[in-house]
């Protein structure tokens, strides 16, 4: 099984890049050209300080607009950017974490960046040089950060420009209330040292190891560290936190923080980037609480680099379309000449929402992500079979009915749901346990758009369970695409912020929607493929059914399999372009 480790190696392949070092040079090149601060300090309104890096175009007296960045990787690239900023006739301004490079307090990613964001913004607005209007832009840690600053807007930032951004407990380092591996060494990564500490980073093998050491004792998820032999602080830190709540909350807009943010906004994303649900929770969060705010959406077949850069022509062994690949920083910087310059709008924003339609090799926009699609093919999971797998059925069933699984959580020979898209397009997937689910082929071209939901109807043995659903188009060849994917905690299902265990033997259901969007040209004589099973690998943590606290459940706890009755009125919802 591919596994979810590679989002964090997406995140430690940026290791290829930084170095750790102790100071970033300033090239003799860069000094005749340019002004740089490269040991800026900025005093926080609750005492601490801010490492910051600013570069001017020399003899440029007139004030700027500036562009800014936040982020807690330190990177000798910072300055090639900053450069690029002034090249452009702006100020560029990078500024880390609390605690990163020469900031002496300690480091605690996402905790601060709200705040601290607001103070930076508030400093750069004062400077002489500044001329009141601020441009945020990045990826991944560096988009949370832009709408980590909007969680109290400061009137002089006019715009951001996030790229597959992270929001902190709800894609990382849970998704849907299941914590997942990659920030496990990521938290190293980043905390070690006010740089970056690449020799943890590129040891790949040993939390390889160590994520398997743990599957193979069945010893508690908050117990990983041990097997390590090294102490992770913040890994313990968010362990606690496994609702959606005022920790994770306070790091990040919220509910009504969304009413207030009245900037333009254009966001960048893939539909293979890991953190996918992240990024669009702000969208969809925002048109919720603001409607009258409507953002851009640039979206295709990304990964999590990928939609930072340029993309790339073959994205887990599939070969994109042509017209596919973009260039994420010309598009960013063409935007900011739009907002803050008055220049021409970007041409790839046709409407709000733009994206790449795989399999067609064309662009379509609209209105909202609700409006990608005009209708829903509703499929029920039926309990008759279809030669070797079970029927996606479009009628619902007549008599109700269910399908027995039972997981044994002690027989560590078998792992459970093999949903990672690596590769995308493969010829066979695992079918030896869970429940798999085909429809008729279709009989003409289908374009699915959007993001897929569902209602799962079950009882089980136990008190909670965390299930799998992933979306597969089989080709007329018998290929399977990866489409999309969901994972979720059932006892999270109707509120991420309360936990609401389920009733052992009691018939009940749940609703699911945060899966991942997607644009698919489906062709003529192509199904749709639906897998459901329990959540159970090295990858994730293990949801034991006891109702204690997930993290410190133990293989001690699975005396009894968890045995489950997947009702036959259960359903997914398909968004569909007609």
């Amino acid at each position: 099984m591919k596994s979810v480790l590679s989002v964090a190696l997406f995140i430690l392949m940026l290791t290829n890049v930084f170095c750790q070092q102790t100071k970033l040079t300033v090239s003799e090149h860069l000094k005749s050209a340019y002004d740089v601060q490269d040991s800026v300090m900025i005093k926080t309104r609750d005492g601490a300080s801010i490492s910051a890096i600013i570069v001017r175009k020399k003899g440029v007296s007139v004030p700027k607009p500036v562009l800014f960045q936040f982020t807690i990787y330190v990177s000798p690239n910072d300055l090639k950017s900053l450069e690029k900023a002034a090249d452009n006739d702006y100020v560029g301004v990078i500024a880390y974490s609390r605690g990163k490079r020469f900031s002496p307090d300690e480091i605690f990613p996402y905790e601060n960046d709200s705040n601290d964001a607001y103070d930076v913004i508030d400093w750069i607005s004062k400077q002489n040089w500044c001329n009141g209007s601020i441009g945020m832009y990045g990826g991944s840690y560096n988009g949370f950060t832009q709408w980590a600053a909007c969680k109290k807007m400061h009137p002089a930032l006019k715009t951001i420009v996030p790229y597959v951004a992270n929001r902190p407990g709800m894609g990382l380092p849970m998704e849907n209330n299941v914590f997942i591996n990659p920030n496990y060494e990521w938290s190293f990564y980043v905390a070690n040292n006010k740089y970056l500490d690449t020799i943890v980073g590129n040891d790949r093998q040993r939390f390889r190891k160590m994520q398997f050491r743990w599957w193979e004792t069945g010893v508690a998820y908050s117990k990983m560290d041990s097997i390590d032999n090294s102490p992770n602080r913040l890994f313990q830190r968010w362990i606690k936190h496994p609702s959606f709540d005022e920790y994770w909350q306070k790091m990040a807009p919220y509910k009504k923080d969304f009413a207030q943010i009245n900037i333009p906004i254009l966001v960048i994303d893939g539909y293979y980037n890991d953190s996918q649900n992240s990024s669009l929770y702000y969208l969809r969060e925002l048109q919720k609480y603001n409607p009258k705010n409507r953002p851009y959406l640039i979206i295709g077949p990304y990964s999590h680099f990928g939609a930072q850069r340029k993309g790339a022509a073959v994205l887990n062994g599939y070969k994109v379309d042509e017209n596919a690949l973009i260039n994420t920083p010309e598009i960013t910087y063409q935007w900011f000449d739009y907002i803050l310059k008055n220049g021409p709008k970007p041409e790839i924003l046709k409407d709000q929402i733009n994206y790449q339609v795989m399999g067609a090799n064309e662009w379509r926009s609209a209105p909202s992500i609700e409006k990608m699609s005009n209708g829903y093919l509703k499929f029920y999971l039926s309990d008759a079979k279809s030669q070797k797998f079970y029927t996606l059925s479009s009628e619902k069933p007549t008599k109700k009915n269910y399908l027995s699984q039972e997981v044994d959580f002690a027989d560590r020979s078998i792992s459970n749901n093999d949903y990672y898209p690596d590769p995308i397009i493969r010829k066979e997937i695992d079918t030896s346990n869970g429940f798999t689910f085909i429809s008729e082929p279709f009989k003409e071209p289908l374009l699915v758009n959007g993001s897929f939901l569902g209602e799962i109807k079950l009882s089980i043995s136990k008190k909670d369970l965390d299930v799998g659903v992933t979306l597969y188009e089989v080709m007329p060849d018998g290929s399977y695409f990866h489409l999309a994917y969901f994972i979720g905690r059932a006892s999270y299902a109707k509120d991420s912020t309360k936990r609401n265990l389920l009733k052992p033997n009691k018939m009940e259901s749940f609703s699911f929607y945060n899966t991942h969007l997607v644009s698919k040209q489906l062709q003529m004589g192509s199904r749709l493929l639906i897998t459901l099973n329990v959540n159970k690998n090295a990858f994730s943590e293990l949801n034991y059914g006891t109702g204690n606290e997930v993290s410190k459940e133990t293989i001690e706890d699975a005396n009894e399999p968890l045995k489950i009755k997947w009702y036959n009125d259960s359903f997914v919802k398909i968004p569909i372009w007609k």
